[in-house]
C-alpha cells in the first residue's frame, strides 16, 4: 500500500519570495502571472491528494517548476501550438499554456497516462480558460494523431534524452522542434543519444539552474545499425 506523503503543502503566502524571484527570472504579463497564479493554487490543492511534484521541492515551486518552464518559450520562436509528452503536474504544459492564452491560435496538447494528473491537468485547463486538450493515453498510442499539428515538443524529467527521441521522434519527422530541460547530466545523455542517434541540436543554458541545459532538437535520425 502507497504511504501517503508526511510532507506539508506550504500555503500561497509562504510562497511569495519565490514566486517574486521566479518572475524576475522569467516576466511575463500581468495576465499571464494571474492564471500562473490561480495554477499554483489548485496545484497546491491538488497536491495534498496526489503527488503532482516532489514534496520536497515545494517550497522552491516557482523557480523549480514554474520559472524552469517558463525559459522554454523564448526558445520557440513565436511557435503557438505545442505538445507535452508526459505532463504530470503541469510543468511545462500547464505553465506555457498560460502563457499561450495571450497568443492568438495558442493551444497545447498534454498527453498523460495516468489517470489522477490526467484528471487534474484537465480540470485545471478548464478552469482557467486554457486552449488545452488533454490526452490520457499512452504517447505511442497518440503520437501519429498529432503529429503534423504542432510547432514544438517538449517533456520535462519524463526519460533520458535517447529514450525521448524514439518518443518525439513522430513530431521531429513532421518538422516539429524538440525543446527538453535536462540537469547536469546533459552531456552524459548526449554521448550515449550519439550513438543511437544523429541529431541537428544545440544547448542553451537554463536560468534556473548553473548546471542544466535545455536541448533544442531541430531534427533527429536513426542511426541504422538500430533499425
Amino acid at each position: 500500500m502507497r504511504r501517503p506523503t508526511t510532507s506539508r503543502v506550504p500555503r500561497l503566502s509562504e510562497l511569495g519570495q519565490n514566486r517574486e524571484a521566479a518572475l524576475r527570472l522569467t516576466p511575463v504579463s500581468a495576465a499571464t502571472v494571474a492564471r500562473l497564479d490561480r495554477f499554483v493554487e489548485r496545484l497546491l490543492i491538488w497536491q495534498s491528494r496526489i503527488n503532482l511534484v516532489a514534496p520536497s521541492t515545494l517550497p522552491e515551486l516557482w523557480t523549480r517548476h514554474v520559472a524552469d518552464s517558463l525559459q522554454l518559450v523564448p526558445l520557440a520562436g513565436g511557435a503557438r501550438t505545442w505538445v507535452d509528452l508526459g505532463s504530470g503536474g503541469g510543468f511545462p504544459g500547464l505553465v506555457i499554456a498560460c502563457w499561450l492564452a495571450d497568443q492568438p491560435g495558442g493551444l497545447m496538447y498534454l498527453i498523460e497516462s495516468n489517470g489522477k494528473k490526467a484528471a487534474f491537468l484537465r480540470e485545471t485547463a478548464r478552469d482557467l480558460g486554457l486552449g488545452v486538450k488533454v490526452h490520457h493515453a499512452r504517447i505511442a498510442d497518440c503520437a501519429a494523431e498529432l503529429a503534423g499539428t504542432v510547432e514544438i515538443v517538449t517533456a520535462r524529467a519524463l526519460a533520458p534524452l535517447s529514450e525521448l527521441m524514439g518518443l518525439a521522434e513522430p513530431f521531429l519527422k513532421k518538422g516539429a522542434q524538440g525543446l527538453f530541460p535536462k540537469g547536469q547530466d546533459v552531456g552524459s545523455e548526449l554521448t550515449e543519444t550519439s550513438k543511437y542517434w544523429r541529431l541537428d541540436a544545440s544547448l542553451e543554458p537554463s536560468r534556473t539552474d548553473p548546471r542544466g541545459r535545455i536541448v533544442v532538437v531541430r531534427s533527429a535520425e536513426r542511426r541504422p545499425s538500430v533499425l
